[in-house]
């Protein structure tokens, strides 16, 4: 069976559809599994071993978009395809699905698109307490024969490839950081693309002197996106600042790329941030977590992986507006996030870094 799977973007989202290949290949053997994807999100599934090719969609402004669409569409239809399975479910994503001309096409229920598929699986509009690894799953019992029950996160966890040249660069940037072989690294990751899941820089500036105070073997290293490299440098100035002669605990050396990070966090013994891709490029490590989540809950987008890596969620319970749709705050003072305390994700961090040792 020739498959492809579509999913063009949005870092976290993509690290949730990797259980997928996997599932595929076991439920038909011998298939051939291509996956098409935008070049934010690419490193993702690039070396995936359940994937036999990956298509980075080029997406140009303008006229160019539609020019490299109908070159894309063309490229597809020659394919192909058995079976199209669309993941993103946005506009471009349905078209290309359609435009493959696959006999079975499956997609969710949405308004001016379900009719591109051959079969559509109703995807309701409310925020249920239910894991977005399983929700895409119902994807997968739509297609004919299906013979797999439901995912465990323990047999079908979320994966990148780890990449040793991106291992190489990242221990050649601690190296030239000064800190030591034998430094116990914790990476905070301190912002969000969403302002919505921006958890207070305050908050993040004494969870980071919280972690490096404990000891003086601990390194904690910042990680932000390229728009929040200023609020970065600020928390880590308040943090040594707080530090005092312990200051040099605190270590921000720039960005990194996704396979970096990755890496970063496979070498750490703790990654601790908010709902974000870096979270769940995090959980395809056996690095134990603490995710951060205000509009969001956990029960949706916890690191799906073994529940025997040690994992936490901190969050407010007991708000009536959580989660949201992330549009508006209805209380407007963003309370599932600003009266999240940081010695409770302090606390949530000791204790999985105990568990892991």
């Amino acid at each position: 069976m020739n498959i492809l799977l579509i999913r063009l973007r949005l870092i976290g989202d993509v690290v949730f559809t990797t259980p997928i290949p996997r599932a595929l290949k076991r439920a038909f053997p011998g298939s051939r599994i291509t996956y098409l994807v935008e070049p934010a999100a690419a490193p993702v599934v690039n070396g995936n071993p359940h994937l036999d090719e990956v298509i980075v969609a080029p997406r140009p402004a303008g006229l160019a978009r539609i020019v490299a669409d109908l070159r894309l569409a063309r490229q597809l239809r020659k394919a192909r395809y058995d079976l199209v399975i669309d993941l993103h479910g946005g506009p471009r994503s349905a078209w290309l699905a359609r435009a493959t001309g696959a006999p079975q096409r499956i997609g969710y229920v949405i308004q001016g698109r379900t009719w591109m598929y051959t079969r559509a699986v109703s995807r309701p509009r409310v925020l249920r307490r239910r894991h977005s690894v399983v929700n895409q799953w119902d994807l997968l019992e739509a297609i004919d024969g299906w013979p797999l029950s439901g995912p465990e996160p323990a047999v079908d966890p979320v994966e990148m490839a780890a990449d040793p040249s991106a291992a190489a660069r990242i221990e050649q940037r601690l190296r030239a950081a000064g800190i030591a072989p034998d430094a116990e690294l914790i990476v905070a990751h301190v912002s969000a693309g969403n302002p919505f899941r921006r958890w207070p820089e305050p908050a993040f500036a004494s969870l980071v002197s919280g972690l490096a105070r404990a000891s003086p073997r601990r390194r904690i290293v910042l990680s932000s996106g390229p728009s929040d490299r200023e609020a970065a440098a600020r928390i880590a100035a308040e943090a040594r600042k707080a530090l005092g002669e312990a200051a040099d605990r605190v270590v921000d050396f720039g960005e990194f790329d996704l396979a970096e990070l990755r890496a970063l966090v496979e070498r750490s013994r703790l990654f601790v941030g908010g709902d974000t891709g870096p979270l769940h490029i995090a959980a395809t490590t056996a690095t134990p977590i603490v995710g951060i989540y205000g509009p969001t809950e956990a029960v949706r987008s916890a690191p799906w992986r073994d529940p025997r890596v040690p994992t936490e969620a901190v969050e407010v319970a007991g708000l009536p507006c959580r989660p949201c749709d992330q549009r508006i705050c209805e209380p407007g003072d963003f309370r599932c996030l600003t009266t999240l305390r940081p010695e409770d994700v302090l606390s949530a961090a000791e204790r999985a870094m105990n568990r892991r040792a």
